[in-house]
């Protein structure tokens, strides 16, 4: 699931606010939490699983909502209106050094060579990726690099948080929670960002279908049981295969082109993530 299907996601988002979806960022981001979180609540209570929140479990939950969802998947879907899907995947696959950063900061330890070291090399990466985007000088390009390269901070951000505040919810109710608050959050700021409603294509209704059973309701719900059950270095392997699947489902669906540049920066940023991974381990 969180290999392949949350790989997936970034063609999804492409096809849901870009060229022949129809669909708004933000309102596209309330159509697809929003009913996740009702159907993986009404699951949690045909279960018997405790879905009644106490006053930190509520702040926990609505703080991590909104930073993980709002801020980390919120600004990749606006940047998804004019970046390619793999471009997108690629930015984002930074999200573990950024981790490992904050992690030393807030540890308050010296961050060791080896994770500088991918830091730097991450970062090399990102500007490598972004140089054919860069070299247009639109408005709109350097709005999407922008919103890539801050969206991995802010789920790193949202990670860590989380990570550090755990609950004794099951993972369906953490699951459920996020979603829930994410929505409510696109939900208020969709009008405040100037979003219209317009009828959506065929096509941004079947994306959003698959955002909603495959991107929330499976993978994301898999990510949280995956945190729990496993070590959060083997979890976030994903980084390494994400960005692959959507290069190649992008390549594949919607014809995206895959240059040096492309290929170069790709290769920056998964070997940074190995880097950090072994620094992390150590």
């Amino acid at each position: 699931m969180l290999y392949v299907v949350w790989g997936s996601t970034y063609l999804g988002f492409r096809l849901g606010v870009g060229p022949g979806g129809g669909f708004e960022p933000f309102m596209m981001g309330a159509l697809r939490f929003l009913p996740s979180a009702a159907v993986l609540l009404a699951y949690a209570l045909l279960t018997r699983q405790r879905t009644v929140l106490g006053r930190r479990e509520l702040a926990v939950m609505a703080l991590s909502g909104v930073v993980l969802w709002v801020g980390g998947n919120g600004l990749i879907l606006i940047a998804s209106q004019y970046a390619a899907s793999g471009y997108a995947a690629l930015m984002v696959a930074t999200t573990p050094i950024w981790a490992a950063t904050f992690e030393a900061l807030l540890d308050r330890k010296a961050p060791s060579p080896k994770l500088v070291a991918g830091l730097l090399l991450g970062l090399l990466g990102v500007v490598v990726l972004s140089v054919p985007k860069l070299s247009q000088s639109s408005q709109t390009t350097l709005l999407a690099v922008l919103l890539l390269a801050l969206a991995p901070m802010l789920w790193s951000a949202g990670t860590l948080y989380y990570q550090r505040n755990q609950t004794r919810l099951e993972p369906v109710v953490v699951s459920a929670y996020q979603q829930l608050f994410g929505g409510l959050a696109f939900l208020l700021l969709s009008p405040l960002l100037g979003e219209r409603w317009a009828m959506p294509t065929l096509q941004g209704w079947l994306a959003l279908a698959y955002l909603i059973v495959f991107g929330s309701l499976l993978a994301y719900t898999s990510f949280i049981l995956a945190v729990k059950l496993l070590p959060v270095s083997l979890v976030t392997t994903y980084a390494y295969v994400n960005p692959v699947v959507a290069l190649f489902l992008g390549w594949l669906v919607l014809g995206e082109g895959i240059g040096a540049w492309t290929l170069a920066g790709a290769a920056l940023v998964l070997i940074a993530v190995g880097i950090v991974f072994r620094a992390r381990r150590r």
